[in-house]
C-alpha cells in the first residue's frame, strides 16, 4: 500500500465511499487493470474524457482509492506534459482539474506538487458532433444561384400549359418507365437467392489474458473478467457464465482465446464486450488453451485464413456466428477445428496462429466449441 493511499484512508472522505454499485465495481476493476498493465500513459486522453462528465473515476460524489492509485501514476506524466507544452492545459483540462483537487486533498509537498499556471486563458472546449450531410441538398444549394439566374432569363419567355401532343408524350414516357421498373423488380424476385456461406475468417479470434475476475454482483452464474486482448484503449470487460464450471481462482491471470467482434451485450447491468472460447460436452466445460509463448492480442485463425481481416463487428441480424459456430469442434487430438463438409480440398481446418501452433482443450474430444 502506497503512502498516498494510507493518507487517503485516514481521511473522513474515504469512509463515505465504502459501498459501490455494480457499474462502479466494474469501473474499479477496469482502472485497476489499466494500472497493473502499465497502460496509464496511453489512456490519458480516455481518463480526461471520462472526467469531463464525472467528478471522479468511479462516478462517485467523493474520491475513492481508485482515484488515488491512478493519481499517483498520472502525477509524473502530468508534470512532464505541463512543463513541455501549454497545449496540454487545453487538451487535458479535466484531468488537470481532478489532479489539482487530489493533490490539495492529500497535501502533496511543494517539491512533489504539480505546479499549474491558473492565469492561462484556455480556448473554449468544442465538443464536435458528426452531422449527417445530405449530398442532394448540398448540390441543390450550390446550383440554386445558377437556377435563379436562369429564371431571370426565362422570365422573358412566354409561360403556359404544354400542348396536348407534349402532354401525351410525357404520359407515355412515364408509363414506359413504370413498366420497366416493375419488370426489373419481378426479374429480381424470380432469381434464386444466393446462399453465400460466411467464411470463418470473419470472426475476430485473439489470445486474451485475464487480469482479474470477480463474481457478478447481480448474477450468481456469471463472472466479470477484465481481459487484455491487445486493444490500444486497454482491456475489455467480459461477462462469462462459467461459475458452475470453474472456481474463481481458476479465472485469475491466465491466457484464453477470446471472440472479439460479437456485438456488445448488457448482462445484468454490465456491458460485456467479448466472449471467452470454451469446449464442452454434456458433463464438463474446458477453456480453449493458447499454446506456450502466446501473448495478449495475438491473432488466432483457422488454417488458410491468416491473411484475411475479420469483420469489425458481426451483424447479429445476419446470424453469422450462428451459421459458423456449429462447425467448431475438437478432434481426437483435442485440437480445435472447423469442419467444412462442403469443401472437397480441405474439409477440416485447425485453429492456429502465425507460428502454426495448435489450440487445444484439456480432455474433451468432439467437443462443442463456443
Amino acid at each position: 500500500m502506497s503512502e498516498l493511499v494510507s493518507k487517503f484512508q485516514s481521511l473522513s472522505v474515504s469512509k463515505e465511499t465504502s459501498s459501490l454499485s455494480k457499474e462502479q465495481s466494474a469501473l474499479e476493476a477496469q482502472w485497476d487493470s489499466i494500472l497493473k498493465s502499465g497502460q496509464v500513459e496511453s489512456n490519458l486522453e480516455s481518463i480526461n474524457l471520462f472526467l469531463r462528465d464525472n467528478a471522479f473515476l468511479l462516478s462517485t460524489l467523493h474520491p475513492t482509492v481508485s482515484d488515488v492509485n491512478v493519481f499517483e501514476a498520472v502525477l509524473p506524466l502530468l508534470k512532464q506534459l505541463v512543463s513541455s507544452t501549454k497545449d496540454s492545459y487545453a487538451k487535458f483540462r479535466h484531468l488537470l482539474r481532478w489532479a489539482n483537487y487530489l493533490q490539495t486533498l492529500l497535501e502533496i509537498s511543494e517539491s512533489d506538487k504539480l505546479v499549474l499556471n491558473f492565469d492561462l486563458e484556455l480556448p473554449r472546449e468544442v465538443i464536435e458532433k458528426k452531422k449527417k450531410t445530405d449530398a442532394k441538398k448540398d448540390e441543390g444549394a450550390k446550383e440554386a444561384p445558377t437556377a435563379k439566374k436562369d429564371d431571370k432569363k426565362d422570365d422573358k419567355k412566354p409561360r403556359g400549359k404544354p400542348d396536348e401532343e407534349t402532354l401525351k408524350k410525357l404520359r407515355e414516357e412515364a408509363k414506359a418507365k413504370k413498366a420497366a421498373k416493375k419488370a426489373a423488380n419481378a426479374a429480381k424476385e424470380a432469381q434464386p437467392a444466393k446462399d453465400e456461406k460466411p467464411k470463418p475468417s470473419v470472426i475476430d479470434f485473439r489470445v486474451g489474458f485475464i487480469q482479474k475476475a470477480i463474481k457478478h454482483p447481480d448474477a450468481d452464474s456469471l463472472y466479470v473478467s477484465t481481459i487484455d486482448v491487445g486493444d490500444e484503449e486497454g482491456p475489455r470487460t467480459v461477462c462469462s457464465g462459467l461459475v458452475k464450471h470453474f472456481p474463481l481462482e481458476a479465472m485469475q491471470e491466465r491466457y484464453v482465446v477470446v471472440v472479439c467482434n460479437l456485438k456488445p451485450v448488457n448482462m445484468r447491468g454490465i456491458k460485456s464486450t467479448a466472449m471467452v472460447l470454451c469446449g464442452s460436452d454434456d458433463s464438463k466445460v474446458e477453456f480453449v488453451e493458447p499454446p506456450a509463448g502466446s501473448k495478449a492480442g495475438d491473432k488466432v485463425f483457422f488454417e488458410g485464413f491468416g491473411e484475411e481481416e475479420p469483420l469489425k463487428q458481426l451483424n447479429p441480424k445476419k446470424k453469422i456466428w450462428e451459421a459458423l459456430q456449429p462447425h467448431f469442434s475438437t478432434n481426437e487430438n483435442l485440437e480445435v477445428i472447423f469442419k467444412d463438409e462442403e469443401s472437397k480440398e480441405k474439409p477440416i481446418l485447425k485453429l492456429t496462429n502465425a507460428k502454426g501452433d495448435s489450440f487445444k482443450v484439456a480432455s474433451i474430444a468432439n467437443a462443442n466449441v463456443r
